[in-house]
């Protein structure tokens, strides 16, 4: 199989999505799947439409304006289910119905509460319904690597049979090894009669931290779609990682003699995008876009790296869309300086956008000496966060001390451009802080995560908060950058609070009438 390529199925958008804490608006999946459309992703799997009206229309909305990719949508093994992914994807250009359906025996047995025989029956009459729609198939057996090998041959024969262009091989919990991963496809290529029929995907977890390992595994046996998310987030311990898997095959082509479609130059701008807009920081020693993966602190290695990059570099960082260079800006940088620094980031502004952010920039060149490449990133990443705003952070103020009572005063631009001011005392000044903006917003909410983090290092570093906020059991993360933790702090909650606003369209009006 010498020269084959191999489909990258992304489903950031909708198993990434199940990690616990996150929650994406719809104008925020938009964004997520344009920017996987440009990284080259084959299928984007952008939600599950049966679980939620917001769901649906996030579906509805990718599949409208992504033309590049084939949008996917997950679906119960019912014909309600399939219905709904039907309709939310119908306007797609190409467009896929995934279902998935147990069946391994302790799904079976203590889950579906089902025998063998129906849920074979089962998963034929859904993929039949399913095709009857849509031409492009997907069908899942979920638990496959605790699924009785015999029983998965005829679960497999009869949903190709009935239609399916794709059957995806899951380890849904993570439980595989490589080898028997790899003899699990083997198996399966050898008794599966009509397997040539269907694509071979798999969706390995990470559990046992074996994702992106048994995912290469299969490739190597004959799969030819691999399932995986951006900087590996997802249910527990998440997924694959795209950006590991595609390098890994990019790197070790003598290995795997396969290609992607993925344009590996945007990996770096499509990590952070995702980091932000989740609130998920990248670990610093995270594979391929973590911040420590191409530097080097031995004295040993960075004499090699003088000498000759590729002594302790397989990888050179601009592939992904990393910069090497170390271009420093400041306060007299110009606009053009500030543009060309953006596009070598990845970041491609129209010049109302470019106006915009080279304001900010100054507001920040004008706290820093020097602005770093990471600033920029967090400043776009901040761009990015206030892009949909209902209510806006315009000032706040604090005032503390030891023999002091904290107290905050904040003023905000409301939905309808009023101003809206309001102080409160606190136990501390971030406390005050969130107080008097919850005077101001009224929406019922509980702070269930605060951490900070410095961005550069030095006494000017910006500081980077992320928070994560409950409202009626659905959770919101947000982060803000200043050079003033206070500010920062205040922008974070600003965000969070907003992208529950957002999510359940609650105005102001409609919370202020409330009993």
């Amino acid at each position: 199989m010498k020269g084959d390529r191999v489909l990258i199925f992304d489903t950031t958008l909708r198993d990434g999505e199940q990690a616990a804490g996150t929650s994406l608006n719809s104008k925020e999946k938009l964004e997520i799947a344009k920017q996987l459309e440009s990284l080259g992703v084959d299928i984007i799997e952008a939600g599950f439409p049966i679980t939620s009206q917001g769901d649906f229309d996030a579906v509805r909305l990718i599949s409208k304006e992504v033309r590049n990719s084939t949008i996917c949508a997950l679906s119960h093994a019912n014909n309600e289910a399939i219905e709904r992914a039907w309709e939310a994807i119908k306007k797609a250009k190409k467009g896929r119905i995934h279902i998935f359906l147990s069946t391994s025996e302790e799904h079976l047995t203590y889950q579906l509460k089902k025998s063998h025989a129906e849920v074979l029956k089962l998963a034929v009459a859904s993929v039949e319904r399913a095709r009857k729609l849509c031409d492009d198939i997907e069908f899942t057996p979920m638990d496959t690597t605790r699924t009785d090998i015999k029983f998965l041959y005829k679960v497999l024969e009869g949903v190709i049979k009935a239609g399916a262009t794709t059957v995806n091989i899951a380890d849904t919990v993570g439980y595989a090894i490589p080898s028997e991963f790899g003899q699990l496809i083997d198996g399966i290529r050898k008794n599966v009669p009509n397997i040539s029929r269907a694509v071979i995907s798999v969706h390995c977890h990470n559990d046992l931290g074996l994702g992106v390992a048994n995912s290469l595994e299969a490739v190597r046996r004959g799969a030819r779609q691999i399932e995986c998310t951006v900087n590996g987030i997802g249910e527990r311990a998440g997924n694959a990682a795209l950006e590991e898997m595609v390098m890994a095959i990019r790197t070790r082509a003598d290995q795997y003699h396969i290609t992607t479609n993925i344009r590996t130059e945007q990996i770096y701008r499509t990590s952070r995008m995702v980091s932000d807009l989740t609130g998920f920081v990248v670990p610093p020693n995270k594979a391929i876009v973590g911040a420590n993966a191409f530097r080097h602190q031995s004295g040993i290695h960075q004499d090699g790296i003088i000498k000759k990059a590729n002594t302790y570099e397989i990888m050179d960082p601009k592939t992904i869309g990393m910069p090497a260079s170390a271009l420093v800006l400041g306060k007299v940088s110009g606009r053009h300086a500030f543009k060309e620094r953006l596009l070598e980031l990845g970041y491609s502004l129209d010049e109302e956008a470019l106006i915009h952010a080279f304001k900010a920039f100054k507001e920040l060149a004008d706290k820093k000496k020097t602005i770093t490449d990471r600033d920029i990133q967090s400043l776009m990443g901040e761009e990015i966060r206030t892009s949909s705003e209902v209510y806006h952070l315009d000032h706040v103020g604090v005032s503390c001390g030891n023999q002091s009572m904290p107290t905050a005063t904040v003023r905000l631009i409301g939905p309808n451009k009023e101003v809206l001011a309001d102080a409160a005392l606190g136990t501390g000044p971030v406390d005050a802080v969130y107080k008097a903006i919850n005077r101001l917003v009224r929406v019922p909410n509980q702070l269930t995560e605060f951490s900070v983090n410095s961005i550069t290092a030095g006494i000017d570093a910006l500081g980077e908060v992320l928070i994560r906020i409950e409202s009626e059991g659905a959770s919101y993360s947000g982060r803000g950058a200043d050079t003033d933790i206070i500010v920062a702090s205040a922008k974070a909650y600003m965000n969070a609070l907003n992208r529950l606003l957002v999510t359940k369209k609650v105005s102001r009006k409609q919370v202020e009438n409330e009993p």
